[in-house]
């Protein structure tokens, strides 16, 4: 029957918001009750769903028509009972109700039709013929009530509906927004009364400082809760409980967004220089580290180059050691291989000389022994 996102209405010149962000789903067949303080939201809401004051962000439909985009068709379901009586007072109360259903295209012999029944139902039959001037706050209050009748719309609202009325008028129109129900339609209102609330509403929503605190349902609340709906509603409403959203200008926005930029740039600026400093530390130290371990490594090298050149002369001394033993050694065994050619060869001449002497005796053996045996 009504849907309600993200409704958000500032009036101009205002720094704070009086609806911010409120989201509402009302049903066929319902009386729909919403609370609040004064200043709370309610009657900038009712005036923003029936197309009286526009609104910033959002959407509302009723009866499926969204109420920007499509106005004449949502108006045509809507029901609208003002809490200040906006009616033309040179008009009786019959061409006042007339003018509103010719308004909301009602064929004249239904108009004729209702007026006597919504005339008789809300005792007004005696002064319908009268100039709305004449008339007391309670009977304008019903004579905005049958004129916001006289289509019969789906969708009735109501601001304010039993301020100011007898307990008579009260009832007669209490007992109208429950048949309204039992037809199938939805009755939206808002009110101080809480007591009425309790008895008349199936669901309830409390607003503070322009948002949406909770959606009630009363049976449920009433069978559940351990406090009464009043108490109850006094403690939601506390100022403490919602703070009030203030309203920033577009311009004051942009220039803040732009402080905050070049802020956020110079912060940006400075922790890149402080990050540039540090790798360069980092670097630094880094390039200090290899140099040491350079000059390490040089040192290393050059101390193993050393050991190394050491243990090569020491080597070498060896090996020329070595070599001048192994000279001596050829040395001796040259001198001891002389030793012995010529120690061979005395050897030898003796052994020939030996041999030689030998000869020579045979031989004066053989001739002697020749000679006698001549």
């Amino acid at each position: 029957m009504l849907e309600i996102v993200g409704l958000t209405k500032r009036y101009k010149n205002s720094n704070f918001y009086s609806v911010k962000n409120l989201n509402l789903t009302l049903n066929e067949g319902e009386i729909f009750g919403f609370l609040g303080k004064n200043g709370a939201g309610k009657s900038t809401t009712i005036k923003c769903l029936t197309g009286i004051l526009p609104f910033d962000e959002g959407t509302i439909k009723v009866c499926g028509y969204d109420i920007q985009k499509n106005p004449i068709e949502a108006k045509l379901n809507i029901g609208y009972v003002p809490d200040n009586h906006a009616v033309y007072e040179n008009l009786t109360g019959r061409e006042y109700v007339n003018y509103m259903g010719n308004i909301y295209r009602v064929p004249k012999d239904i108009i004729k039709e209702r007026i006597e029944k919504f005339a008789n139902l809300f005792s007004m039959s005696h002064a319908i013929d009268n100039q709305i001037r004449s008339y007391s706050h309670g009977m304008k209050q019903k004579i905005c009530i049958i004129a916001a009748l006289i289509h019969n719309p789906k969708f009735w609202v109501l601001d304010e509906p039993l301020m100011g009325l007898d307990p008579q008028s009260t009832f007669e129109i209490r007992e109208y927004m429950k048949e309204h129900k039992r037809q199938g339609n939805c009755v939206f209102f808002s009110s101080h009364n809480i007591d009425m609330v309790e008895k008349l509403c199936d669901r309830v929503a409390i607003m503070n400082r322009g948002q949406l605190m909770e959606i009630i349902d009363v049976k449920k609340f009433m069978a559940e809760s351990s406090v009464p709906l009043e108490t109850y509603f006094l403690n939601m409403t506390k100022d403490s409980k919602a703070k009030v959203i203030k309203f920033e200008d577009k311009k004051e926005t942009k220039k803040k967004i732009k402080a905050e930029k070049i802020k956020n740039k110079k912060e940006i600026r400075a922790l890149q220089k402080q990050t540039k400093e540090q790798n360069a530390m980092q670097i630094k130290a880094i390039k200090e580290k290899e140099r040491q371990a350079k000059q390490e490594k040089l040192a290393l090298q050059k101390e193993l180059k050393e050991k190394n050149a050491q243990q090569l002369q020491v080597v070498k001394e060896k090996q020329r050691l070595a070599k001048k033993e192994i000279q001596t050694i050829k040395t001796k065994e040259k001198d001891l291989k002389k030793e012995l050619d010529a120690q061979y060869k005395q050897n030898v001449k003796a052994q020939f000389e030996l041999l030689k002497g030998k000869s020579f005796s045979v031989s004066d053996e053989q001739n002697q022994s020749v000679e006698k045996k001549q």
